[in-house]
């Protein structure tokens, strides 16, 4: 058992509260996951400049000097820590060579997300203890996902607690178990994916994140899961302008969702929603099983 939730914003004036309202809906989902929380925000970001957020055990050692370190590799970069994550922000057309230069000068470090608009803070812990380590309700942006961890198939660390981000600018997180991963998992590394746990859940996100790499937008690649993925699933799935749902056919996990002018908003359960502004005049449904769900700022729903 696992909550999730997410909100993509309609109303550019609601934008500077994304992170204090999905704080919110998170901490109402402690009960349902106390191992491990975290969330992943989309923010804004220069034209041109892209972002890693990484994440360190000993963050004292591996964050010092960090800047100055990539710039003797080439890459020129701000560093802004926070806790035991770190932002690196940087030209966008050296993404990948950053983050080749940061397996060698920081082999420790463990990268939990990157693109031009997605950050990913994730740890052990409550859910208002990642909230307030992360300084998430002071973030803005224009959508995000989040997820509180309740430990069934696997260890309860950082790298196991969700979101899971395969992909630039993309990530999922799961209330369920995939019965066909181990199979999937070992197709996806032949196709060329990495992985850094045994979690089913990080199968999930590198399967969307191979069929969006062939040409799919999200809702597509959401499509396909249906007939490529075996188990009970709830997925809700954030891309760099998009915001996905997708229930198995059973759909035996519980999910609800809100959508106003202003908003679309999932949560495991309503209560996960009971604060967000109007939501008493929200359409309010129950997702189908076997039915996508995809919105984009980019095109229509």
């Amino acid at each position: 058992m696992c909550g999730i939730v997410g909100l993509f914003l309609k109303d550019r004036s609601l934008e500077p509260r994304l992170g204090d309202l999905l704080s919110d809906m998170l901490i109402t989902m402690t009960d349902r996951g106390p191992d491990s929380a975290g969330l992943a925000i989309y923010g804004g970001a220069p034209a041109g400049r892209a972002k890693i957020t990484v994440q360190s055990a000993q963050p004292e050692e591996d964050f010092e000097g960090l800047a100055d370190a990539l710039s003797e590799e080439g890459v020129e970069a701000s560093v802004s820590r926070k806790s035991t994550h770190a932002v690196i922000e940087l030209d966008a057309r050296v993404l990948e060579g950053a983050r080749a230069a940061l397996a060698v000068i920081r082999p420790n470090l463990r990268v939990m997300g990157a693109g031009e608009r997605v950050e990913i803070f994730k740890e052990v812990g409550l859910p208002k203890d990642v909230v307030t380590r992360f300084g998430i309700r002071a973030m803005a942006g224009t959508h995000g996902i989040g997820h509180t961890r309740m430990a069934t198939e696997s260890a309860v660390t950082t790298l196991g607690a969700h979101p899971f981000s395969t992909g630039a600018d993309q990530c999922l997180v799961h209330n369920g178990s995939l019965s066909n991963h181990n199979n999937l998992r070992r197709s996806l590394i032949r196709a060329g994916m990495r992985f850094e746990t045994e979690n089913d859940s990080e199968v999930a996100a590198a399967y969307l994140t191979a069929e969006m790499e062939k040409g799919k937008d999200l809702g597509e690649a959401l499509g396909s899961a249906l007939s490529d993925l075996d188990g009970f699933f709830t997925f809700v799935v954030g891309t760099k302008t998009g915001f996905g749902v997708l229930r198995d056919p059973i759909a035996c996990k519980p999910a609800v969702m809100a959508e106003t002018e202003r908003y679309v908003a999932f949560g495991s359960e309503y209560r996960a929603l009971v604060n967000l502004p109007g939501i008493e005049e929200a359409r309010i449904w129950e997702p189908e099983p076997a039915t996508v769900y995809f919105w984009d700022h980019e095109k229509a729903a």
